[in-house]
């Protein structure tokens, strides 16, 4: 197994996993299932990666426990049921991730999304923080899509682009989208016995989109194709990607032994793409100009501190991409600021320990965290 293809190699996983796996038909959990995997994260923990955990299944439990029939002709439930369905079985869902994790030592914390929470910049840094900050305690979060208020996304399912927003944001170098099936085939291999499977894929060619087709399970996500647009997020963030068959118990384990699943591979790190990202994709929204040694400090690599900043200008906000200037206006750095124009004015020239002080409560220490700094 090449080492794109090796599960044990990687140091921050998404794991995702689709509501087929995890509920019943009726709408039962499936606690053996759930336990054996509980046992392949805390193993992945000890060996010392990180790990995420992206969780459908709430309207699948929550159906049930609303007693919302399936009904005539198996009729699909209108958005408002979907969301009363989500808000119930949400609650039954992370109980039941508590107590099997805690069987095995494992915190967690439950964190609800929406596509937008990734996308905008301001509610990308805070969701980032927040689950940087778990991460840091050894935490595991549980991370779902917040349906009960979400609307397109109730109904196209979006778990799979989630995992993979997710996987960009926590700069994690590898997401496993764990599904009914052993990944991407030529064909759909129920219906063509001729289907060849693919182990490996280096690009998201139109062949490889054409080849996901547009099936979709009544309470899951997209089928296919959503795993596909998910890959295609994940590659562009430096972060493999790999759709394997969780069905049967230690879903992981067996990956990490060498199980058939198709991989989607990227050449960059997770930090060069996010290097790439604020320094060419965003429109800055402000200048912070520096003084000599704070420009030598960034050329070394370091964190933009408020000391070495001479003038800030611009209506940026937290979280906004900034250009980072010498004296001369010259621009050495673009990056996103960890504070809004008024306070940054505020502390500008200032020691990181007097920030509590002047502003009355405790940020960041650094102006621009050299994380999300990228010299021009």
């Amino acid at each position: 197994m090449s080492g794109g293809r090796d599960l044990s190699t990687s140091k921050r996983i998404v794991v995702k996993i689709g509501s087929a796996l995890l509920v019943h038909d009726d709408g039962r959990l499936r606690a053996q299932w759930l336990d054996a995997l509980a046992q392949d994260i805390a193993a992945l923990r000890e060996s010392g990666a990180e790990v995420m955990i992206v969780s459908s299944g709430a309207i699948a439990v929550g159906r049930r426990l609303l007693r919302l029939a399936r009904g005539p002709r198996n009729r699909a439930l209108r958005l408002e049921e979907s969301q009363a369905a989500a808000a119930t079985g949400q609650v039954r869902l992370a109980h039941a991730w508590r107590a099997t994790l805690r069987r095995y030592r494992v915190p967690v914390a439950q964190i609800l999304l929406t596509i937008d929470d990734t996308e905008d910049r301001r509610r990308h840094l805070n969701a980032r923080n927040t689950i940087e900050t778990l991460l840091q305690l050894d935490v595991v979060p549980v991370i779902n899509e917040n349906d009960t208020v979400a609307t397109g996304e109730i109904r196209f399912g979006d778990n799979d682009r989630l995992a993979a927003r997710v996987a960009q944001m926590m700069g994690a170098d590898t997401c496993v989208i764990l599904s009914d099936i052993d990944g991407l085939y030529t064909a759909d291999p129920t219906r063509n016995a001729a289907a060849k499977h693919i182990p490996e894929v280096a690009a998201i060619t139109s062949e490889i989109t054409a080849m996901a087709g547009k099936t979709a399970g009544e309470d899951g996500s997209g089928g296919m194709i959503t795993k596909i647009e998910a890959a295609r997020v994940a590659l562009q963030s430096g972060c493999r990607l790999v759709i394997a068959d969780g069905r049967g118990t230690h879903p992981l384990a067996a990956l990490a032994d060498g199980a058939r699943a198709t991989w989607f591979v990227s050449d960059g790190g997770p930090h060069s793409a996010r290097k790439r990202w604020i320094g060419g994709a965003l429109k800055a929204e402000g200048t912070i100009t520096i003084d000599a040694g704070a420009a030598r400090a960034l050329a070394r690599g370091n964190s933009l501190l408020p000391a070495g900043v001479t003038a800030v200008d611009g209506a940026f906000k937290r979280g906004d991409p900034v250009i980072v200037c010498d004296d001369a206006g010259k621009e050495l750095a673009r990056g996103l600021v960890a504070y809004g124009r008024e306070d940054a004015q505020r502390i500008l020239g200032r020691q990181s320990g007097e920030i509590e002080n002047i502003l009355g409560y405790r940020g960041r220490e650094e102006m621009i965290h050299r994380d999300d700094l990228v010299e021009s």
